[in-house]
């Protein structure tokens, strides 16, 4: 009876959770990836934390402050121990932030929230100060995205020693037991943990990528906890007694990126399969001609079944930096049709639209009305649906013409901009995840300015100015941001995130 009464008590105190994006690595530097840094969470911590509506909150560092208009200071908290056992010191955070820009083969590098950073300096233990190259008034904003990890594990650490566990030495509420890629993190709570405790013991935290599983595996008791419920089983879900739900509007803009980079790009031709002479993704008009070719009202009503808002920038209406007057670019198939022809392509062409069809809400789905929608102003597509992995490889190697993606923003506009719309310069931190070619120097110069000016509104103001012009330029096409939903059964509770993330800590038993 004492073993039956145990196992009861040891069930009570695990979480089975399911999530429909799996990380590409468990390395908290490699991918700036919601997925990666969604289990990253669990196991390390940053300076500057955030809540569940993207404000910023002590973390790693009990306050900051700036000291002159070059200088910030941390001050880092006291007692904290890294799951090995080792006190959490400023030299974890140096050592953090030489590892961050040189991570090998990244798809996607958190150098954008380390560039700021000129020097830092060691005052005590507990206290490190900034340097920037100027007035940088963003700096918490930057370190809230960088997760530290412990200086034991040593400088030639590699992105293989995280995954296969060795690395993974935090300061986070939880410890990872192991690790099965494209399967499940299975973790224990870290008893030794600084801040409030998490309820669950153990948490088996899955990736069932397939929508129609992960809502079975919710409804039969296999999983207690789901995230990005399928707006076409809400229906059903709502009316199953027991099943409860967790819903906000999300700060994830879903977008199309082009390649601008290729002087003929690889995945256009003529209607007869014929290569083209020269890249038509580079010419304004026809970039304006895909946009107004998408009917996105209709995306949203009928693929995401109202569970998004279409969009006509990249940040969500009350954010930071959300510009009114940048309106959704409207479906007008014959303006389409006539920016194609002003252009040199009145019989259009065909192209290759590609996708994840396991990362965000509907994805394959939303490609295929893209490219039904294309095929009506004269452009013949074909659609390839892929997992994210490969797709995220694919982007990084710029081997795509057109791609759907997705960015969620940090509450603010620097880092949609910094990451997606200036030009690509590495040491500058600019363009970190734009290797499909775009640059504008008018763009460069605002983002640069902005960075720089120390007085909030004045900086949004800059920042809008900066993404009206990247809209205006059809820097990429902009579709919807996506509204998040989480379901959960038993009496359970859940903080919604703006982030989307799902984190385990956030779940709990309701009354608690």
């Amino acid at each position: 009876m004492g073993g039956s009464r145990e196992a009861a008590a040891q069930a009570s105190q695990t979480l089975n959770l399911a999530v429909a994006a799996p990380p590409t690595s468990l390395d908290p530097h490699y991918h700036t990836l919601s997925p990666n840094n969604m289990v990253a969470e669990h196991f390390f911590d940053k300076l500057v934390g955030r809540d569940a509506k993207a404000q910023l909150v002590p973390g790693l560092a009990e306050s900051w402050k700036l000291l002159d208009d070059t200088t910030w200071e941390f001050k880092l908290r006291k007692g904290v121990k890294f799951s090995n056992g080792d006190e959490f010191t400023a030299e974890d955070v140096i050592f953090t932030l030489k590892r961050v820009p040189n991570v090998i083969n990244s798809p996607g590098s958190f150098a954008i929230y380390t560039k700021g950073v000129e020097s830092s300096e060691v005052v005590d233990p507990h206290t490190i100060r900034f340097k920037t190259r100027g007035v940088y008034p963003l700096l918490p904003q930057d370190l809230s995205q960088v997760f530290i990890i412990s200086h034991s594990v040593g400088d030639n650490v590699s992105t293989g020693d995280f995954n296969n566990g060795k690395a993974v030495i935090g300061t986070g509420p939880y410890q990872l037991v192991s690790f099965t890629p494209d399967d499940r993190v299975i973790m224990k709570r870290n008893d030794a943990y600084w801040g409030e405790k998490p309820h669950w013991a153990q948490v088996n935290y899955r990736f069932i990528t397939n929508d129609g599983v992960r809502v079975a595996a919710l409804l039969s008791g296999d999983v207690q906890f789901i995230d990005v419920v399928p707006p076409n089983d809400m229906p059903r879900l709502r009316s199953t007694q027991g099943i409860s739900f967790s819903e906000i509007p999300s700060l994830r803009s879903i977008y199309l990126k082009m390649d601008v980079a290729h002087d003929v790009s690889p995945y256009i031709t003529d209607h007869n399969g014929k290569p083209l002479d020269k890249n038509p993704l580079r010419d304004l008009r026809v970039r304006r001609a895909l946009s107004h070719a998408i009917n996105r009202q209709g995306i949203v009503d009928r693929v995401m079944q109202g569970a998004a808002l279409p969009a006509g920038q990249m940040m969500p209406p009350g954010a930071n930096g959300y510009a009114e007057d940048i309106k959704p670019p409207a479906y007008d198939p014959d303006m389409a049709k006539k920016l194609l022809t002003e252009a040199g392509y009145p019989n259009g062409f065909n192209i290759t639209l590609i996708g994840p069809n396991n990362r965000y809400v509907n994805d394959a789905q939303i490609i295929q009305a893209i490219g039904q929608m294309w095929q009506r102003v004269g452009i013949k597509t074909t659609v390839d649906a892929i997992p994210f992995a490969v797709l995220a490889q694919r982007q990084a190697k710029n081997d795509l013409s057109v791609m759907l993606i997705g960015w969620a923003t940090a509450g603010e506009p620097s880092t949609a901009l910094r990451g997606n719309l200036t030009t690509r310069i590495p040491e500058k931190g600019f363009g970190t995840v734009n290797f499909s070619g775009y640059s504008n120097k008018e763009v460069d110069a605002l983002v640069e300015k902005g960075l720089s000016t120390p007085d909030d509104e004045k900086r949004e103001d800059i920042f809008k100015q900066a993404m009206r012009v990247a809209m205006d330029d059809v820097a990429l096409i902009t579709l919807h941001m996506q509204k998040n939903i989480w379901a959960m059964r038993g009496g359970m509770t859940y903080v919604a995130r703006a982030d989307e993330y799902t984190v385990a800590m956030g779940v709990k038993p309701s009354g608690q």
